[in-house]
């Protein structure tokens, strides 16, 4: 068996590694450049300085200008990231989909199940061999990947945001494996090679943007960070967290003004706002208090998940895709033992 299915797909396995070739030489110079970039600029050791704590002092180091140079360098970098996230899913229409669907829309499959190896180890042996080799091509373009994009990462939104937190750490394993199964269920399903595939792709983007969408954000519960609004410190927008919300609460806890961040008394005796006010309100407690927002003291307020926290959302992610991969792959074998 194991001898069979290399020769059945060693013209995929092939492919493979041409296809991881070609990616390693886009992502090998691309990397070295942004991250001699990255750490030459000064942009680095600017961003080490304000580190991933949810406030700093107001007099902390301004990386903006820094981060908007190696932004405005590298932003075309961010949409071969983008082809990065379905990544995923190429393995699952061109390993998973024609597995079971090839040998069934071919008719092989009346010669090969009624040899001496059973529909079940025929199944256990393919998807064995099949799944290993999945999850060190899946391996492989993780670690590359988070590699690639750290610097991009931590000059953007962190590692939490969806496209970063989408094609580093494991949760790429996790997808890959997915997919692959997804694609063996949808040809034990379908039993055309074109059909299954078009289920595939339709199938994980439908479950990927579910569980990004509505599971992901209420893994675990947010943090809460308050500044009152003339704090000698600020809130970290460098920190890499999550932000799911922010905005200006009054004494009573009240949101008063969403989307908006107020600082008074800042460096030098100025007030900054990030946000909108109403025109011509002094941003500080007098001014708000005269436009009914009070009671008093006003303070900065932010939902989030801290980027400590990355590892135990990839954990929880990848947890899930494995258990449906499981959950496919077990249907797989049911619907293989009742295809005539």
């Amino acid at each position: 068996m194991i001898w069979l299915t290399w020769r059945q797909h060693r013209k995929q396995a092939l492919y493979t590694l041409i296809a991881l070739a070609a990616v390693a030489a886009v992502m090998l110079p691309t990397g070295l450049a942004m991250h001699h970039a990255f750490t030459n600029s000064g942009l680095a050791a600017c961003l080490a300085e304000q580190g991933t704590a949810q406030t700093v002092t107001a007099t902390a180091r301004d990386c903006s200008t820094l981060s908007q140079q190696f932004q405005d360098q590298y932003r075309s970098m961010t949409f071969i990231a983008i082809l990065f996230v379905i990544l995923p899913v190429f393995v699952g229409i061109f390993y998973g989909a024609p597995l079971v669907a090839r040998e069934v829309e071919a008719a092989t499959h009346r010669l090969v199940w009624t040899q001496g190896v059973s529909r079940r180890h025929w199944a256990l042996v393919k998807f064995g061999l099949l799944g290993a080799v999945t999850l060190v091509v899946a391996a492989a373009y993780a670690l590359g990947v988070t590699w690639w994009f750290g610097p991009l990462v931590t000059n953007g939104g962190g590692r939490l945001t969806p496209i970063s937190f989408d094609v580093q750490g494991i949760a790429p394993i996790g997808y890959t494996l997915f997919a692959v199964a997804l694609g063996v269920f949808a040809g034990t399903t379908w039993k055309k090679v074109l059909p299954a595939m078009g289920v595939t792709v339709a199938g994980f983007a439908v479950i990927r943007v579910l569980i990004e969408t509505f599971a992901r954000p209420h893994y675990l519960s947010p943090l809460t960070a308050r500044l009152p609004i003339d704090s000698s410190e600020q809130l970290n927008n460098a920190s890499g967290a999550w932000i799911y919300s922010n905005g200006i609460i009054n004494g009573t806890g009240k949101l008063v003004l969403p989307n908006t961040t107020i600082q008074c008394g800042g460096p030098g005796g100025n007030s900054s706002v990030s946000g909108a006010i109403p025109s011509g309100t002094d941003p500080c407690d007098g001014g708000l208090l005269s436009r009914g927002l009070g009671p008093g003291p006003f303070s900065n307020s932010m939902q989030y998940q801290p980027v400590s926290r990355f590892w135990e959302f990839q954990g929880i992610e990848t947890g899930i895709f494995l258990a449906l991969t499981a959950i496919l792959l077990y249907l797989a074998i049911r619907r293989i033992r009742r295809i005539s």
